[in-house]
């Protein structure tokens, strides 16, 4: 269990996704999810991962006692976290403070009331034996070989109400032996220059190494957690992606990303900070949400360039629109195709696509006046560059691509007087000189023509078998005769290795669906190296 990492411990980035992010509506971590993403952070670099409460419920005892069996860290130190003693007892004779130690961890995080009213109507103790449960607790970890940190709840409430009080929990835990004391915005409320003021006058104050943990209440989070490193704090806490109780923490990964790129601190490994969008896509899949499109740094919009003028400025200069090399953080540049878009969009979203448009100024045009075109009827490209992809080679090379032809499709569904429902499809098509006619039911009609495609096309195209449609989105457009109103499909498509996005369009969903799938079949043929018909 014991790291090895090329840092040194002048500067630490502590991560809380196990406990304290863990606390977010909606996230439900087993022991293996939790190892899962102990391996991820690990791998990322980050230098101590915070794993949870052993003691406070058998899922944490449990991880504790796995993590120091299954994962051998390489860069980061596993982190138990519990309470100081319980006010009248000795942190000798406390249980919870036995479960710290039986942990394993050598790292040891202590929450500390440093609001006096906490203190009073919480653990319903004095201030002063507030002070004797941290210098005790603090110092008896110290005496088994524990390094300690020391979280301040609600410090900086606790700070407004009675500032002394405050700063003496601060520094009772610091002489008693913990390795940094951490000031907390546990409700979130801070701005980044009150944080600011604070941790500077704390830290005059105290001689204190001073750590931040921010809550997001405000939006200010990663703000308030740079404005304390501004002001002297050199441990940040943070959660991946932000999350978190209420709307989350500070998050890990701008708050890295700024450290390394924006403040010149070595704070991950060398080569790590690559890492960083496949870590915290990584992340999102283990606990189940999708990840945020336009979170900084490591959204898939984070370098989505959409305008026409962007487009143009970044086909000379991208750092003239960026302010970043999205290689940085494993991220990359895309350029968005919509009726916003320009020649140089269609340009370098060629460029994207690996087709060499050659300096076709007459071929740019008509694919620009095509995406418009199409846009004013109800398509959208960029959701969907499967789509855009077939147009431009359509319009490249004079001709559509082609893998089949179809002769009509037809999809029912069917009301039984017994309350069930049946829908079956029928498509008629020409694929490599051969008519085909394929039957098949689904649990919708949109099921049922996927399905009476697949059994048309899978015996000629055997390539088909790996498709599998994981996402579909539909859309009502603007219209004059109620439900006459045109409907836009969204179908996402999967072949096991990437995703790609197809758009259809039609006065009812099941047509438009039909397009949207032709696109995503061709396309994936297209993928799979497979050669058009001709």
């Amino acid at each position: 269990m014991t790291a090895t990492s090329e840092l040194d411990d002048s500067f630490h980035v502590f991560d809380t996704t196990l406990r304290d992010g863990a606390q977010r509506e909606g996230i439900n971590l087993t022991v293996a999810d939790k190892l899962a993403i102990a391996r991820h952070l690990d791998d990322f670099g980050v230098g101590f991962i915070e794993g949870g409460w052993p003691g406070a419920n058998p899922r944490d005892t449990e991880f504790f006692a796995r993590a120091r069996q299954e994962i051998d860290f390489q860069h980061a130190r596993l982190v138990a976290f519990g309470s100081t003693r319980r006010a009248g007892a000795k942190a000798a004779e406390d249980h919870q403070v036995k479960a710290l130690l039986d942990s394993g961890a050598d790292v040891i995080t202590l929450v500390a009331k440093s609001h006096d009213r906490h203190v009073e109507l919480a653990l319903r103790t004095t201030l002063d034996e507030n002070l004797a449960m941290v210098a005790d607790t603090v110092s008896h970890l110290r005496a088994q070989g524990r390094r300690v940190f020391v979280d301040c709840e609600h410090f900086f409430d606790g700070y407004r109400a009675n500032p002394e009080y405050a700063k003496s929990v601060v520094r009772t835990a610091w002489e008693a032996g913990a390795d940094v004391v951490i000031l907390c915005d546990t409700n979130g409320g801070m701005l980044p220059a009150q944080i600011q003021a604070v941790v500077a006058t704390v830290l005059a104050d105290t001689g204190a190494r001073l750590g931040i943990h921010a809550q997001d209440d405000t939006g200010c989070a990663v703000a308030n957690t740079l404005a304390a490193v501004d002001a002297g704090a050199t441990h940040v806490q943070c959660t991946a992606n932000g999350y978190g109780e209420r709307v989350g923490n500070a998050n890990l990964f701008p708050v890295v990303a700024a450290l390394e790129l924006k403040y010149g601190k070595k704070v991950l490994p060398e080569g790590r900070l690559r890492e960083m969008t496949r870590t915290s896509h990584a992340i999102a899949e283990v606990v189940n949400l999708t990840p945020s499109t336009h979170q900084p740094y490591v959204g898939v919009s984070a370098f989505a360039h959409k305008a026409g003028l962007h487009a143009s400025a970044i086909k000379v200069d991208p750092d003239l629109y960026q302010h970043i090399d999205p290689e940085l953080v494993g991220n990359t540049m895309r350029m968005l195709v919509s009726d916003m878009a320009g020649r140089a969009s269609i340009e370098l979203k060629g460029k994207e696509l690996g087709i060499d448009l050659g300096g076709d100024r007459e071929l740019v045009g008509r694919v620009v006046e095509r995406v418009k075109e199409r846009e004013l009827a109800g398509y959208t490209y960029e959701a969907a560059d499967a789509s855009f992809e077939l147009l431009l080679r359509a319009e490249a090379e004079g001709r559509p691509l082609k893998y089949f032809d179809v002769e009509s499709w037809r999809a029912i569904t069917e009301d039984r007087p017994d309350g069930s429902h049946a829908n079956e499809a029928t498509v008629k098509l020409w694929a490599k000189g051969e008519r085909i006619v394929a039957t098949a039911e689904g649990n919708g009609p949109v099921n049922a023509l996927d399905r009476s495609l697949r059994v048309a096309l899978e015996k000629i195209y055997p390539e088909l078998a790996k498709l599998d449609l994981v996402d579909y989105k539909v859309r009502i457009l603007e219209g004059v005769h109620g439900t006459q109103s045109t409907t836009r499909v969204l179908i996402s498509t999967s072949d096991g290795t990437g995703e790609w996005a197809t758009v259809g369009v039609a006065e009812n969903v099941i047509a438009a669906s039909w397009q949207a799938l032709e696109d995503a079949y061709t396309y994936g043929l297209l993928r799979a190296g497979v050669a058009p018909a001709e």
